[in-house]
């Protein structure tokens, strides 16, 4: 399988997204790497993977899941990377899914004021969204991603073979974000992901297949490629890469992150598209063709009943696309068309919130 490279611009530099297949094992030629490796893993990830990078410098394992996202996490890294005798030539790689990737982010960005930093992503959700762009970061008590910091890496590996070993689960969390890409950017991607099913037995019984799934990957981060090439820094368009993460970030929180974070996105999705249509934003078919696309991917479509709805608008003003006074939600016209819209009525929100939870799959 010839690998796909896609060049990513930002203010500062360039760096390469290679999508292909075994490709750990020649990290430090393909990210151009010259002093020392730190290699941050996690407890799930580790122990399938790391040995492909023969012997690094320093091998981190934070123990696995949203949890352990914190500053706490963060500070036993500078420990353990001081007393190896890291130093600012040497280069962090983030082996795992999006919290490896931001925890590992936010450490180069900050040990010794900025040491390089390769992503190499293990899950869909993190080779399509989380590795590519710059956002690093860990949580707060309060909230997600409330501390962190841009730090562009120098080269991405999505070796699509990692992705065999995931659950079901986590691959259909991770096609949340495909089918939010094609929504927000790329309306022949939607309609690749509406025409079939994209499950991971699929590619597990069939490897032959492999090379679709490849594809399907590339052509999801080509659209965050255009989307963080014009805005590298989150002042306009690249916010809307987080459709369905408003709504999904306080589901998430609420749950004590039992729902993964493509569930609460896929949830998010359907109610920015019932909420654009209740404000004549957008089609009446629109939202069963969300739903379809999310129901192919075994995603969830509805949100639990259990959580209270005023208290998921509570935390959804704790997102960090508030400004001031005003909560900014991502919505929908149509498919390939997402806009920012600001000061929606609470009664709006309440009432699509409510709506979605007395409608059960």
């Amino acid at each position: 399988m010839e690998p796909i490279v896609l060049p990513i611009t930002h203010p500062t530099g360039a760096y390469d997204v290679i999508v292909g297949a075994d490709l750990h094992r020649n990290v430090r030629e393909l990210a151009h790497i010259q002093g020392a490796i730190v290699l941050i893993t996690d407890s799930n990830v580790g122990p399938l993977y790391a040995d492909a990078f023969g012997e690094v410098d320093c091998l981190i394992t934070m123990p696995a899941g949203e949890e352990n996202k914190t500053l706490a996490t963060v500070n036993k890294m500078y420990s353990q990377m001081v007393a190896a005798g890291i130093d600012r030539k040497s280069t962090v790689v983030a082996l795992g899914g999006g919290v490896v990737g931001d925890v590992a982010g936010f450490v180069a960005a900050s040990y010794m004021r900025g040491i390089d930093f390769v992503q190499c992503p293990t899950s869909l959700l993190a080779m399509v969204d989380a590795s590519v762009g710059g956002k690093t970061g860990v949580d707060l008590p309060e909230g997600k991603n409330l501390v962190g910091a841009f730090k562009q890496p120098t080269a991405v590996l999505a070796d699509v073979t990692t992705l065999l070993t995931l659950s079901k689960e986590e691959f259909a969390s991770g096609m949340a974000e495909v089918i939010k890409h094609g929504l927000l950017g790329d309306p022949d991607l939607f309609v690749r992901l509406e025409n079939r099913d994209w499950r991971l037995s699929d590619f597990q019984d069939d490897r032959s297949l492999i090379p679709d799934l490849q594809s399907l990957i590339a052509q999801a981060i080509q659209v965050k490629q255009d989307v963080v090439i014009e805005d590298p820094f989150e002042h306009g368009r690249r916010a809307t890469l987080n459709l369905g993460h408003t709504f999904g970030h306080a589901i998430e929180q609420i749950s004590g992150y039992e729902v993964r974070h493509g569930e609460g996105v896929a949830m998010g999705i359907v109610a920015a598209t019932h909420l654009s249509h209740k404000l004549g934003e957008c089609p009446a078919d629109l939202q069963p063709r969300v739903e379809a696309a999310l129901q192919k991917a075994n995603l969830p479509t509805r949100i639990p009943v259990q959580y209270d709805p005023e208290l998921i608008y509570e935390m959804m003003w704790r997102d960090k696309k508030k400004a001031g006074k005003i909560l900014n939600l991502i919505l929908i016209h149509e498919v390939g068309d997402v806009f920012i819209r600001g000061g929606v009525a609470d009664t709006a929100v309440l009432e699509t919130i409510r709506t979605l939870q007395r409608k059960h799959n």
